[in-house]
């Protein structure tokens, strides 16, 4: 499978560690960046392309994820998925890494390098790369409502932009 990956300067000996442990195991690894330590260095850049990536990938029927890190994981997730076709998930145990693709059909996963080590990141980014998605009907149908929001900003059907006590559309003005 090929993973991409980037980080922060939070995450780069994480990063690094990684990128050893996932070759070892047979995956081909993608560096988006960084690739030297900066502690005023942008994340977003990096966390971006390799969304970009993986979401090109998986178009083309490339069998692909990835892995974001930073302090937190927060702010890196967040930038992954701005990526139109990205779900990408903050993870911080065994249950959410699982979860993430049982349920979600994630396809990049966020973790915290200050929050974590480098022991249990492993673990985690192991179990959500094994893990398929459920493909249950109801997960299906709400991956589908997402991209559907992605894609024109309204779910049918479903009252995005109503207030369900007024049955109004959020932001119109009073009768």
């Amino acid at each position: 499978m090929r993973i991409h990956i980037a980080t922060d300067h939070a995450g780069l000996e994480f990063s690094r560690t990684l990128q050893a442990h996932l070759a070892n195991g047979g995956h081909e690894v993608v560096d988006h960046g960084p690739v030297e330590y900066d502690a005023l260095d942008d994340y977003p850049a990096f966390c971006i392309n390799a969304a970009l990536a993986v979401a090109r990938d998986q178009a083309a029927g490339v069998k692909t994820l990835g892995i974001v890190f930073g302090g937190s994981g927060n702010g890196e997730q967040i930038a992954a998925n701005k990526v139109a076709g990205i779900r990408a998930a903050l993870v911080w145990s065994m249950d959410t890494a699982i979860l993430a693709r049982q349920h979600n059909d994630a396809n990049v996963i966020s973790i915290g390098a200050r929050q974590h080590t480098v022991e249990e990141a492993i673990r985690y980014i192991d179990a959500f790369i094994a893990e398929p998605f459920s493909g249950d009907e109801r997960h299906v149908r709400r991956i589908g409502q997402l991209a559907e929001y992605e894609t024109t900003g309204d779910i049918a059907g479903k009252a995005v932009d109503v207030d369900a006590s007024t049955g109004r559309i959020v932001g119109s003005p009073a009768e």
